[in-house]
C-alpha cells in the first residue's frame, strides 16, 4: 500500500471508498496517497472519529488488505444431481439426472405438466421434503438445512418472463454497485460491457443514464441476463419461459452457456429446446423422457432458425410502421 495513490488503489479495490464513508471522512482524491491523507487530517476530524492518524492508517490497511482476500466467487458447484421422486400420483419418477457447468437443458410440457415445479426443486436444494420428493445433490451430496438456506440465494439465478425494477437507480449505477460488490477490478469498462450485452439481446437500446423503472420488460430481462453472465457469481441459472421476454433468446442463451454455469430453461419453443444438450419430458408432474438432442434436430435446429429469422424480420416491420416483407423460396 505504501506509495501507491488512491486512485491506483481504487483501481483494484474499488469498495476500498467504503471506509472512508463508515468513518464519516472525508473521501480522499486519487492523486494522493494514503499517508499523505491521514498526515493531511484535521485535528478536529479525528476528534470526530475518535481515533489518531496511526491508527486510522491502520485500520485502512487491514480493511484493504481483507478486501484483497475476499472470496466473491461464490460456492463452486462440480456437478448437480437430481434423483427422481414421484409424479402428481404418487408414481415413482425414473430419473437419475447428473449436470456439470456449461450444460444446458431444456424443459418441455404442457402447461401444468411440472416444469415450474421441477426449477423449485433445484432452486431449494430439494431433500425429499417437497411434493414432488426430489432429490437434489452438489457435487454429490446432499446439503443440510443451514447449508440450503445460505446457499440458496447465491447458488441459483432465476430469470423469468416476468421481471421490472422498482430501485430508483439509473442502469449504470444499479451495476456499478453491482461490479463494486464483485470487487471488479475495472467498474467503468465491466459497466460499459454489460449495457453492451444487454443492447445485443434487446430490441429496444438502453444506456447508462436509462431510469430502471423505465425499462420495458424486455430491456429488463436484457439487462438481467447480461448482469447474470458478466457479474453475477451463481453457477446455476433457472429460466423460465424467456422466449415472449421481446429479446434474442437463442444469443440469450448462448451468452449464459458461454460463462460456463449450469443452465435449466422451461421453454415451449423449439428453437430454445433444440440448443439444449438434453431435454427433460414432463406430464403429470414428473419428468416422463430425457431425451439427447440428435444430429438430425441439430439440422432441423438449422431450418427453424432461418424462419424464426424471417417472422423476426416480419415483427420488426410491424413495430416500425413498414409493409411486411416474406421473402419466398
Amino acid at each position: 500500500m505504501s506509495g501507491r495513490t488512491f486512485g491506483d488503489i481504487w483501481r483494484e479495490l474499488p469498495a476500498g471508498r467504503d471506509f472512508f464513508g463508515v468513518q464519516g471522512l472525508p473521501p480522499p482524491v486519487d492523486a494522493i496517497t494514503p499517508e499523505a491523507y491521514f498526515a493531511a487530517l484535521t485535528e478536529t476530524a479525528l476528534a470526530e472519529v475518535g481515533l489518531s492518524r496511526e491508527e486510522l492508517a491502520e485500520r485502512f490497511a487491514r480493511f484493504a488488505e481483507a478486501l484483497e482476500h475476499l472470496d466473491v466467487s461464490g460456492p463452486r458447484v462440480d456437478s448437480l444431481a437430481i434423483r427422481g421422486g414421484t409424479d402428481k400420483r404418487g408414481r415413482p419418477e425414473a430419473l437419475d439426472l447428473t449436470l456439470t457447468p456449461g450444460d444446458v437443458v431444456a424443459l418441455v410440457g404442457p402447461t401444468g405438466a411440472g416444469k415450474s415445479r421441477f426449477l423449485a426443486d433445484v432452486e431449494w436444494l430439494a431433500d425429499a421434503d417437497t411434493p414432488t420428493r426430489r432429490r437434489v445433490l452438489l457435487n454429490g451430496a446432499t446439503a443440510d438445512a443451514t447449508a440450503r438456506l445460505s446457499l440458496s440465494g447465491r447458488l441459483v439465478a432465476q430469470l423469468s418472463q416476468n421481471m421490472h425494477f422498482v430501485m430508483d437507480l439509473a442502469v449504470g449505477e444499479f451495476l456499478t454497485a453491482h461490479a463494486e460488490s464483485r470487487l471488479a477490478a475495472d467498474v467503468p469498462a465491466v459497466v460499459a460491457e454489460v449495457v453492451a450485452l444487454a443492447n445485443d439481446l434487446a430490441g429496444e437500446p438502453l444506456s447508462a443514464e436509462t431510469p430502471l423503472t423505465a425499462l420495458s420488460g424486455g430491456q429488463s430481462r436484457a439487462l438481467m441476463i447480461a448482469d447474470v453472465a458478466r457479474l453475477c457469481a451463481s453457477p446455476i441459472v433457472l429460466v423460465d419461459e424467456i422466449e415472449n421476454a421481446g429479446i434474442d433468446r437463442c444469443k440469450a442463451i448462448s451468452l449464459l452457456t458461454g460463462s460456463g454455469k449450469i443452465v435449466l430453461v422451461a421453454t415451449h419453443d423449439p428453437l430454445l429446446a433444440l440448443l439444449a444438450t438434453r431435454r427433460l419430458v414432463f406430464a403429470a408432474g414428473a419428468v416422463a423422457a430425457v431425451i439427447e438432442t440428435s444430429p438430425a434436430e441439430r439440422e432441423a435446429l438449422t431450418a427453424l432458425a432461418a424462419m424464426d429469422e424471417k417472422l423476426a424480420a416480419a415483427r420488426e416491420d410491424l413495430r416500425r410502421g413498414r409493409p411486411v416483407r416474406f421473402p419466398k423460396e
